[in-house]
Formats: structure tokens, sequence, C-alpha cells
């Protein structure tokens, strides 16, 4: 009777690890392989399967959903002897579950060597500066190759980003003090600038002036001998005139154009700034004898006037009355 039990416990046990590796549900995101024999036969997608026991068994359970795989910080040379720290991250998504699981012995930690190393090739080939302005230029570089290397992997890198790339502590302040002396370079290039543009803009503004101020003179000089022109030409008819009235016996012409010349003369000598005092050694009577010649004229000219329309007899002319002491 134990007997009996012992053995239906025994087979109740057995049936249900057979029962359990019999079915199996494979969930969402995953696949699994299968091995007959220790063989890769095929692979299961999420959901229920049937496998015979013993004979059919699950090899790898693949992560199929895309996963970060973080690249651990390492020290690279670059192109010119500086040592950088550098890390990163990794975004990578298994297409092809039975290369994932039989091409690789250990996936991660062969794609994060296969980073690490390819770190080192692609920012030992650049220079300081280079590596710290170039990162999309890098993390290109790096997701070509490793890329291309992880293919027959069945791996798919999405994304490869540089995280940090710190240089040591003396360089940093080196670049500092690089950074501030340039900008006082440029500050100083600035105000320099500045101060030739502001000279420029003087030199034309007086530039200007000039050229303004010399036609300003160029155009009264014009005037001016175009004043004297005129004058001349006054001065010339005026004579003309006197002249004709001489010819014609008119001799209070004469009084009337040495009377003007006399007043015109005095004028100047009283207006002249180069004296203090004026010494006359002339009557001043001379002065009201010539004007008194002009009122003489003007009364002439006035009778003549009226006495043109009678048609009488002319009187005579009158004697030509000079200044006195002239």
């Amino acid at each position: 009777m134990g007997g009996g039990m012992f053995l239906t416990a025994v087979l109740l046990v057995a049936g249900i690890i057979i029962l359990f590796k019999t079915v199996r549900m494979v969930p969402q995101g995953y696949e699994w392989t299968v091995e007959r024999f220790g063989k890769y036969t095929h692979t299961l997608d999420p959901g229920l399967h049937f496998l015979i026991p013993v004979v059919y068994g699950v090899g790898r359970k693949v992560n199929m959903m895309e996963q970060v795989l973080d690249v651990p910080s390492q020290d690279v040379i670059t192109k010119d002897n500086a040592v950088v720290k550098v890390d990163g991250v990794v975004f990578f998504q298994v297409l092809d579950a039975a290369k994932a699981a039989y091409e690789v012995s250990n996936l991660e930690i062969a794609m994060i060597a296969l980073v690490q190393t390819n770190i080192r090739t692609v920012i030992g080939s650049m220079d300081l500066d280079e590596s710290l302005s170039g990162r999309e230029a890098i993390n290109a570089q790096l997701l070509n190759v490793v890329d291309h290397a992880t293919n027959p992997w069945g791996v798919k890198v999405t994304r490869i980003e540089i995280r940090d790339i710190q240089p040591p502590r003396d360089l940093v302040d080196a670049m500092a003090r690089q950074m501030k002396a340039e900008r006082d370079r440029r500050a100083v290039i600035l105000e320099a600038e500045g101060h030739r543009q502001s000279e420029i803009l003087r030199a034309e503004g007086e530039k200007q002036a000039a050229i303004l101020e010399a036609e300003g003179q160029k155009e009264a000089a014009f005037r001016e001998a175009e004043a004297r022109e005129r004058l001349a030409e006054a001065e010339a008819k005026a004579t003309q005139m006197v002249s004709e009235a001489i010819a014609q016996g008119d001799v209070q012409a004469i009084n009337y154009f040495v009377a003007q010349k006399y007043v015109e003369a005095f004028e100047k000598l009283a207006t002249a700034p180069n004296q203090k005092f004026v010494l006359m050694p002339m009557e001043s009577s001379g002065i009201i004898g010539s004007i008194a010649g002009i009122a003489e004229l003007a009364k002439d000219a006035l009778g003549k006037q009226q006495s043109a329309p009678r048609g009488g007899n002319q009187p005579p002319p009158p004697r030509p009355t000079f200044p006195a002491g002239s």
C-alpha cells in the first residue's frame, strides 16, 4: 500500500514536470531559441508553444527590445598627446535572436569592448580642440564602424553618444587662460577698428569741410571779380558819358565827376583802419565847393528840362567850378 502511493506521487510529479516542459509561453519582447539534443533548430516567437520534453529544450532567451548599454570611462590620448577621459552610451536592438545567441559568447561585453576600441581610434586621430567641438562627427564615425562590425551578430546599433570628454585639470586651466587671452585680443582689435573708423570718418568730414570752404571761397572770389568787373564797366561808362558831355560843351559834367572822386578819396582816407587822426592840408571849403558844383549841375540840368519845350535861345554854358585849393 505504501509503495503504491509513493509510485503515484512520483508519477504525478513527473507528469507536472513534463507538462511544464511541454507547454512554453514566450513573453512579448522576447524570443527563445529551441535546441534538439543541444543543437539549434528554430526560434519561438512571443506566445504559447508546445515542445516535446527531453527531445526539445529552450536554449537562449533573447531580449528583442531596444537596449541601452553604458560604456565605462577610459583614458584616451588625442593626436596632440592630450589625455582625456571619455565615456558614452550605446543604443542597440537584436534583430536575429539565433545570431545574437550563437555568433558571440557575451553580446554586451563584446559590444562594450568594440565601442571602447573604436573610441580610442577615432579620438586618437583628432586634436583636443577638434575632439571637444566635434562630438557629432565622432558619434557618426563610431556608429558607422560599430554597426558594421556587429551586423554578423544580428544586432542593429541605432545610436552611439559620447557622454563626456573630460581633459585634465591643468589642461582645463590652460584652455581657460587661452580663451581669456583670445577674448582680450578680440576686444583690442575691435577697439582699434573703432578708433580707426572714427579717424577715417573725422578725416572724411574735414576733407568735405575743406572742399566746401574752397568752393565757397571760389564762389566768393568769382562774385567779387564779377562785382569789380561791373564797377569797372560802370566807371568806364561814366567816364565815357562825361567825355561825351564835355565834347558837347557841357562843362558841368567835369565838376560832377571831379567832386565825386574827391568825396570818395576823402571817405577812404577818413575810414582807413591804420589812421588814428587825419591831417588835412586843404581847406574844408573845397568839399563845400564841390558840393556846390554838384548842386549847380543839378540846377542847370533842371533848367534845361524846363526850357527845352519852349525852343528859346540857350544860355551860354557856365564856367567849370573846381574845389578850392585843388
